[in-house]
């Protein structure tokens, strides 16, 4: 029986304290633990209604508070199913649909490059959720009174709440990408769109602490809690968005070939003293091994050199301490950018090869270079 091919992709490792259930739109679907407690919370806060509803059940009334818990993040996990596929549409990479204590969240490999995919992926969550909640709502007019009517009600006003509540313009929620998308399109500048609505997470965030402070003064101590936390979820949200948007606004004006170190171009089976040797004599800050006919395949770190003995150099290879330039190592040295940041994300490294339109090396790319030019700005 043959085994699985070397190029087929791997999934990532499941995250400590999350567990995988299935996968929806291609995308593994994870659970955090912390889930469980909200369900058994769930559980508890509708078991004294389930019992008005359906007198005599005892402790079977948790057992059916637990199965709406259930069904509430079933419905969560269609709105973020919704983002994944319609990000999926636009080209877009979906790492995974995680459901957690405050709701849900679609990672997405990748920054939408048009307002418009902002908008649509954004926008599909809610839109999903007050479809889901409308439908429930139109199925109390057929189903009678008991437990069914009960989780219905349940589903549809928690459906129109989650609907509403994500149309907020404010990051990290959906409305703050909405209004982003809106900004964005006005003002033909991403991260304007991105400064105002983070600007308006941080406020919902304040306005969500006001709401839990008068919830405190009236007694209710349980919602003021959780209100203290979302507001937390909120501004935390909003001012990562915000501090990643000035890097990728910084990053956007590096061009490679600016940053360029100059490099040696040696053979692979040179020993590593006489690359050095040679280095050093040529004034270069970097060494890329090749092969026979000058194709680039390796680069030679700093931190791998600085680890062999003084006495072994002249004995090994510098292919020895040479990292492979396989999977996205080579770059064009004309590479700037949103293309320079797409390739950074996409195969993190300390070191790349920049390579002019003939394939020759042109010098060697530092990511410690950019993190220092981008201070500097």
């Amino acid at each position: 029986m043959s085994g699985p091919s070397p190029s087929a992709p791997q999934r990532p490792p499941v995250p400590r304290g999350m567990f995988r259930i299935g996968r929806i739109a291609g995308s593994d679907v994870l659970v955090s633990t912390s889930w469980f407690f909200v369900a058994a919370l769930i559980a508890w806060i509708m078991g004294p209604r389930v019992e008005e509803v359906q007198p005599g059940l005892g402790g079977w009334k948790y057992v059916v508070g637990l199965a709406f818990a259930m069904a509430l993040y079933l419905a969560i996990l269609l709105h973020e199913a919704s983002h994944a596929v319609v990000a999926r549409s636009f080209g877009f990479r979906v790492e995974a649909i995680t459901l957690h204590f405050l709701g849900g969240a679609t990672t997405i490999d990748g920054e939408a490059r048009r307002p418009r995919q902002e908008f649509w992926i954004a926008v599909v969550g809610p839109i999903t959720s007050l479809v889901v909640g409308g439908g429930a709502l139109a199925l109390l007019f057929v189903v009678p009174d008991g437990l069914l009517r009960l989780v219905i009600e349940g589903l549809a006003g928690a459906n129109l709440v989650i609907g509403v509540l994500n149309l907020v313009p404010g990051l990290p929620l959906d409305g703050g990408r909405v209004l982003k998308a809106g900004v964005w399109a006005a003002t033909g500048r991403v991260h304007a769109g991105t400064v105002v609505a983070a600007w308006g997470g941080r406020v919902t965030a304040g306005a969500v602490v006001l709401w839990a402070l008068l919830s405190a003064s009236a007694g209710d101590t349980v919602n003021a809690v959780v209100l203290v936390i979302v507001a937390m979820f909120l501004w935390t949200g909003a001012s990562q968005a915000l501090a990643a948007s000035t890097v990728v606004r910084q990053l956007s004006r590096v061009v490679a070939r600016d940053l360029a170190r100059p490099s040696l171009t040696v053979p692979e089976d040179l020993p590593l003293a006489e690359a050095l040797r040679r280095a050093e004599e040529a004034g270069a800050r970097g060494i890329v091994t090749a092969t026979s006919d000058g194709r680039p395949v390796g680069v030679v770190e700093g931190d791998a050199v600085r680890s062999v003995p003084q006495e072994r150099l002249p004995w090994i290879p510098v292919s020895a301490v040479a990292r492979s330039l396989a999977g996205g190592r080579v770059l064009p040295v004309s590479i700037q950018g949103d293309d320079l940041l797409a390739a950074l994300r996409s195969t993190p490294a300390s070191e790349y090869v920049l390579v002019g339109e003939d394939g020759t090396v042109q010098g060697v790319l530092a990511t410690a270079d950019i993190i220092a030019r981008m201070r500097n700005r």
